[in-house]
Formats: C-alpha cells, structure tokens, sequence
C-alpha cells in the first residue's frame, strides 16, 4: 500500500458492500483504500447460477446505477419479480403485491451474490483510484487523533482519516474496535437449492410461512426458482440428508405444490441464521456498515439492501461534511451517520424477528387473530402501499 501520507478512508472488505462504499467515495474524489483477504471469485455466464441470491430493492438499484454497474449486473443475468403472494399455512391468509398497482415495471430484482459482488470488484479494478491490497489482513488498529492506524498481518501499518469496517457478520475489524453485539442464535438453518416446477414462476415471489420457519420460491431468469427454506436446525440436517427424490417431494408438500409438483433440484446448502446487531456503528475514525453492524433473519429478504442503504447514508453524511469544510470523519459526520441508520435497521431486525416469532407460533387464537391481521392489511391499499415503500427504500 502507498505510504504518502493518509488515506480519507480504508474499506475492509471487499464483499458487495465493502467493494460498493469504495467506489462510492472514489467518485465522490477521496483517496480510497479497500482490503480484501482473498480475491472475491470470478464470475461467468456458463457457471451454474450462484445458489445465493438476494432480491434488490429498487434502491439498491438505483445505488448500483449511480456507480456504473447496475447494467452490466440486469445485462448477465437478473430476474425481474413484478409480483409477490405471501400466505400462512395454517389459516390460508394471504397478501399479495402487484408493481403495476404501483405503477412501477417491477418489484424487485432476483440477482446472485457472486455477480454482483464480481461487477462491483471489476468496477473497482477499472476505477484506478482505488489501491487494492489482497489478500491482506488487518490484525490491529488503534486511534491517533486526526488518523486510525490499520497494522496488516505482515507487520505493514497505514494510516487513514476513516477505518470502515465491512468485513461481515462476524466482523474481526469490529472486535479489533471492542464494538459488541447483542441478538439471538435462531436455531435455525437456511436451505437453498435453484429447483424447476411443473409450472412456470410468473415472474413472482412466492412465500409461505409454516410452523417450522418461512419458505420462499424466487424467481430466477432461467426458469427456474432459487428456494430459501427456513427450518430448525436438526430438521437442516435431515432435510440435506435426503436423496433428491425425497427432497423434491417434502419440498413440494410444504410448499403446497403452489407451482405443481418439483421436477428437479441442484445441490442443496445451508447457512446459519442469527440476529446480530452492533452496540454501536461507530469509534473514533471509525464507521461499521453492512453485515458488520447488522445482521437480520433473510424472510423479508433485505439484508443486503440495509448494508446499500448504509453505503448510501454513509456516503451522503461524508460528502455533507465536506461541503460545509468540515472534517469528513469526524465524531459529528459519523454520528448523523449513525443516528439514521442504527435507528432503522435495529426497527427492521426486530420486526423481521417479530414477524418470525408470531408465524411460528401454533397457538391457535393467535393463529386465528394473524389470518385476520393479514387478511384486513391485503383489503387496505394505503397500508401495503406503506409497506411497499419501506421495502423499496424510497
């Protein structure tokens, strides 16, 4: 890494996030660093389609746009959804969103991780602002006054304005900080596999909330559909044992055969599912964004659009500061900061989490009272409408 003198912002973490708020601040004319331990994995056309995926709110969107990747992202290979039907299994109740009552062309797009992450890295290499160090890992840092020392694994020290910490849930930059967490283990895991149906997905997202936890059917460009399917975690490992014969067909019924009966399935995976939510988002010269300062439980399927609203938010906070002259990394830039995004992704994580908790319950009058709950929100146009608009971010 260079060593004339500071960088306005080391990023660590070149993940979808990470490589995002580098290239925000690049254009925004900072002298930007982004650390990465191991180069983020190629992505081509002829790969079987990455088994995460995420489903970009419109801002999201409009984030990738405004740096020059979003096209290159819907040209590859990204699935529209205009539609989407949430139902409970126990008492039938549904909701059910249309873009075109909102007079939008889509709801969301359906996008893997792998090609967003690989865009936004091919941005970052094209920029030529940005220096790269990889693989490189930061073991130590500590606050100077005016800058944040960074020292690597090789012994290697930088100094830089503003240290942003978006290296994952489990975050070693943010333990570094002594920022705690708090949340909840779910125990629970999430099964994901891209599966074909009899019949076609109609360019929608369906989801269906059952005892064992939510399962989702996205739309992908294929054809086919990417499952995300939340169940406890001795019920993942049963799940994954069973050949694909009998995994097509407990998929099936607990999707009540919605799309008709599963033809096929790819490998399936699974990860860990928590709720994990920094203390705080910031130190002196120092800022976490992403799934470093939140992670929530994928049913509403906005993880990754809080980390891009973070990007967005961070980014604005900076470039006021500078407008006014005033130090863009100091303690009252990164507090607005952390005032309007620590606020709404601590509601979002605890509603998801509340939501999680009230469909998986059993007991009967609540059941009851949630069908009812449901079925007056979907007759309420204002309300989906509201709900529409936090979801999209705008």
């Amino acid at each position: 890494m260079s060593r004339r003198g500071a960088y306005d912002a080391v990023v660590v973490g070149a993940g979808m996030v990470g490589s995002a708020t580098a290239l925000a601040l690049a254009q925004a004319d900072l002298r930007v660093a982004l650390v990465e331990e191991r180069v983020p994995p190629p992505w081509r056309a002829d790969d079987e389609v990455d088994l995460r995926v995420v489903a970009l709110a419109p801002s999201s969107v409009d984030l990738l746009d405004g740096l020059g990747v979003w096209r290159d992202i819907a040209a590859a290979r990204a699935s529209a959804y205009r539609r989407m039907h949430v139902w409970d299994a126990e008492n039938g109740a549904a909701l059910d969103f249309d873009a075109a009552q909102y007079a939008q062309p889509e709801l969301g797009w359906i996008v893997e991780n792998r090609l967003i992450q690989h865009a936004l890295w091919q941005a970052v290499e094209r920029d030529g602002r940005i220096e790269r160090p990889c693989p490189a890992r930061v073991v130590a840092t500590s606050d100077d006054g005016d800058v944040r020392q960074l020292t690597f694994a090789d012994e290697a020290r930088v100094a830089t304005k503003l240290a942003i910490a978006a290296d994952g849930a489990a975050s070693p930059l943010r333990e570094l900080a002594g920022i705690a967490t708090r949340g909840r283990d779910y125990g629970q895991r999430a099964i994901v596999a891209h599966v074909a149906t009899e019949r076609a997905h109609e360019e929608t997202a369906w989801q269906r909330f059952t005892p064992q936890g939510p399962l989702a059917f996205l739309p992908l460009a294929d054809g086919r559909s990417s499952i995300v399917w939340s169940v406890p975690d001795a019920e993942a490992e049963r799940l994954l044992a069973l050949d694909d014969h009998a995994f097509r067909a407990e998929l099936g019924c607990a999707f009540d055969f919605r799309l008709g009966p599963i033809l096929a399935t790819t490998p399936r995976a699974s990860f860990p599912l928590k709720l994990k939510l920094a203390e705080r988002y910031i130190a002196p010269r120092f800022a976490l964004i992403g799934d470093a300062a939140h992670q929530v439980h994928p049913l509403a399927g906005q993880g990754v659009n809080l980390g891009f609203r973070d990007v967005a938010t961070l980014v604005e906070a900076i470039g006021a500061a500078r407008a006014r002259g005033a130090d863009p990394a100091a303690e009252p830039t990164l507090r607005r900061y952390e005032r309007r995004r620590r606020s709404d992704n601590a509601i979002s994580a605890w509603s998801f989490d509340g939501i999680d908790r009230l469909f998986r319950s059993g007991f009967e009058p609540l059941v009851a009272a949630r069908g009812v709950g449901v079925r007056v929100v979907n007759a309420l146009g204002p309300v989906k409408r509201l709900l529409m608009g936090h979801a999209a971010g705008r």
